[in-house]
């Protein structure tokens, strides 16, 4: 088996090296059979990496212990599904996830464009396979997950593996880790057609909505993955933190800032033709960022508890990020004159300025994000001590850059294309305005006084109220000429323009989600030793422990305890946290208990006995409003898979003279 599966990756390598060279000389040489043959090379490559995944998942779930990778990270004890999701748990199996999936995407490209983009689609191959012959080469060559345990007497059967890390044995590490890489994986193919765009010059603005649209699903894919991760920190790490500013953490953060803002640059290049150098260059750093974050998990130059152990990878990820970003720059420098703009910006007081604008400060978060994950590194380069960057650095920086943004989501709407008056924004800010400061004034009377919080909960209800008045005025407008009541007629607002409406979802998405981010300054917290029987206050709860129970399966030994919780004196039942201790992996786990609730989250884990044994120590927070960002997440994701949805009178693009097969032009539209 462990033969087949490193056949099959090594064909999948010679067939991926084979559709760049002839995507390339088919291109050229004006050979269309050449090109052809690419693309079916493609769909084979797909079909080589299936099998090998497909051996692999059935070595882990049935316990081939030969394959060192299966015995590291899979044994007897672990329920199936996390054997299945030990396929990403370490470093040759994430590559191959990485590789299987880049070559899912690239079949899902190719088949899609079989008739359209017959101009760019050998270039958009070639970056395609280019990509792939990259990691097909770490897992066929550096680090291949089936190398077997060998001794003098040849291949030998472990008995049991070690098992998949304790902190990665829950729910939501089945689907965050696919979700990121769904995410990561997927700017590939924008940036393929990126490159390709610039290497054929191409004509009009209808392969930039095709980019678009690939990169507002791999949009939500990066999306979905950073929440999973964060709703995984917040269950699994015991601290009650959905974000601590980790490397890892923030290297998934930086494609998805860098693709936020060219989804809201690109409409500046579809409406005005402006800004086609910016948004270029924020395709290919999306690209770039994303190859940027494999390697700081891959590499072990930062520590992480997201991240794989140190390996020979890092160069190789150097190398190919320069060699990739050399080549962009000198394609971008060489077509200047073809991405020049067709229009000038001609007033600040603009919606294409406050586009101008979110960009900007999308990048200022952006580098200083990415400054302070690197200062350490070269901090240590440079004087040989490595100085860390904690948590504060990054909340001091970037909370000031999130109002920032925050304020720019409300005030986007209201501005007028061209130019805008200062009567007409007079008019326009009136409401909004005059409701954040209610609501700040409100709070503010009921003793808030945390400086961005009141900021964060004025700018809250200012977007909001944005977003509402411009559902109200499109959807009062066809209630008037439709005679419908007024759910109908937002229903056929939103799909007469879907883009527009599903966007004003997701900044709704975003307003929960910093109201829940904005709770974090009310939180109350304490860590205790308490004996059986005794009792702990925080804030309005009273928690009592109830009793503590061991237990033992295949997999784990723990002690469970049970706390009998009250608020104001009302029982409101007993929540059960747990300690685990897994035998294979002989490491600690929390299984914390959590009383949700809308407006705040009790939260308790159970961390450990004392020194002499005799008490528990707990830990027990109250998270105000943390739901919302959950919530949010859900009003996100429901408004971007509108913005996906076709309007009901379609958009036209511009005509795009492009060449196909047979070498004559023809007219498509997309």
């Amino acid at each position: 088996m462990e033969n087949i599966g490193a056949l099959a990756i090594l064909l999948a390598f010679c067939f991926a090296v084979y559709a760049v060279i002839a995507s390339l000389v088919g291109k050229l040489a004006k050979r269309p059979f050449l090109v052809i043959s690419a693309e079916r090379a493609v769909y084979s490559i797909w079909v080589l990496l299936s099998v090998a995944a497909g051996l692999l998942i059935y070595a882990l779930i049935s316990g081939d212990y030969r394959l060192t990778y299966v015995h590291n990270y899979s044994n007897k004890a672990m329920p199936t599904i996390y054997k299945f999701t030990a396929w990403w748990g370490g470093q040759e199996g994430s590559l191959l996830l990485w590789s299987w999936l880049l070559s899912t995407y690239s079949v899902v490209a190719v088949w899609i464009n079989r008739r359209r983009f017959r101009d760019m689609m050998p270039y958009v191959t070639a970056v395609l396979m280019s990509t792939l012959t990259f990691f097909l080469i770490l897992i066929a060559f550096v680090e291949s997950p089936f190398r077997v345990w060998m001794s003098g007497k040849g291949i030998v059967d472990a008995g049991d593996g070690q098992g998949l890390n304790p902190l990665l044995q829950y729910w939501t590490m089945v689907i965050h880790p696919p979700m990121l890489y769904l995410g990561y994986v997927g700017f590939a193919v924008p940036f393929a057609f990126a490159i390709a765009s610039l290497i054929t010059k191409q004509p009009g603005e209808a392969w930039i909505h095709t980019t678009r649209r690939w990169t507002l699903v791999t949009w939500l894919f990066q999306s979905s993955g950073i929440l999973l991760g964060a709703g995984w920190a917040y269950a699994v790490l015991g601290w009650g933190g959905y974000w601590g500013w980790d490397p890892v953490e923030n290297a998934s953060l930086l494609p998805w800032i860098t693709a936020t803002a060219f989804l809201h640059s690109v409409m500046m290049q579809e409406k005005k033709g402006m800004m086609k150098v910016w948004n270029i260059v924020l395709v290919s750093g999306t690209f770039f960022l994303c190859i940027f974050g494999t390697f700081l998990t891959r590499s072990g130059i930062v520590s992480s508890v997201h991240a794989f152990a140190q390996s020979p990878l890092g160069k190789y990820f150097v190398v190919f990020m320069a060699i990739g970003i050399a080549s962009t720059i000198y394609l971008i420098l060489t077509r200047l004159d073809f991405l020049k703009s067709e229009v000038q910006l001609e007033s600040v007081l603009s919606r294409e300025s406050s586009f101008l604008f979110n960009n900007l400060i999308l990048l200022a978060s952006c580098f200083a994000v990415l400054w302070g994950t690197l200062f350490p590194v070269i901090s240590e380069a440079v004087t040989g001590e490595k100085i860390s960057v904690d948590a504060p650095f990054f909340n001091k920086i970037n909370v000031p850059i999130a109002m920032g943004l925050l304020l720019l989501t409300g005030i986007g709407p209201l501005i007028a294309w061209r130019k805008s008056s200062m009567d007409s924004l007079k008019r326009a800010f009136r409401i909004p305005a005059a409701a954040g400061v209610i609501v700040a004034g409100v709070l503010f009377g009921l003793g808030v006084r945390h400086f961005y919080a009141l900021v964060s909960f004025a700018l809250c209800a200012f977007v909001a109220t944005t977003v509402v008045m411009e559902f109200w005025k499109g959807a009062s407008a066809i209630r008037a000429k439709n005679n419908t009541n007024l759910l109908s007629s937002m229903v056929e607002l939103t799909h007469r323009n879907t883009r527009r409406y599903g966007g004003y979802l997701v900044h709704m998405g975003v307003v929960l989600m910093f109201i829940g981010f904005t709770g974090k300054a009310f939180d109350q917290s304490i860590t205790v030793e308490v004996p059986q029987g005794g009792s702990v206050q925080l804030g309005r709860y009273s928690l009592k422990i109830v009793s503590m129970v061991a237990d033992e399966n295949d997999n784990y030994t723990s002690g469970k305890l049970t706390v009998a919780v009250s608020r104001d004196g009302a029982d409101l039942g007993t929540l059960t946290p747990e300690r685990r201790f897994f035998k294979a992996a002989k490491q600690p786990s929390s299984d914390v208990a959590i009383r949700r609730r809308l407006h705040e989250d009790l939260y308790l884990n159970f961390a450990g006995m004392s020194n002499n044994g005799e008490k528990v120590v707990l830990q027990a927070y109250v998270f105000p409003l943390v739901s919302c960002i959950w919530g949010g997440y859900w009003v996100l994701l429901f408004g971007t898979l509108i913005c996906l949805a076709p309007n009901k009178t379609r958009l036209i693009y511009p005509r795009t003279e492009v060449v196909g097969i047979t070498g004559k032009h023809v007219k498509v539209e997309d």
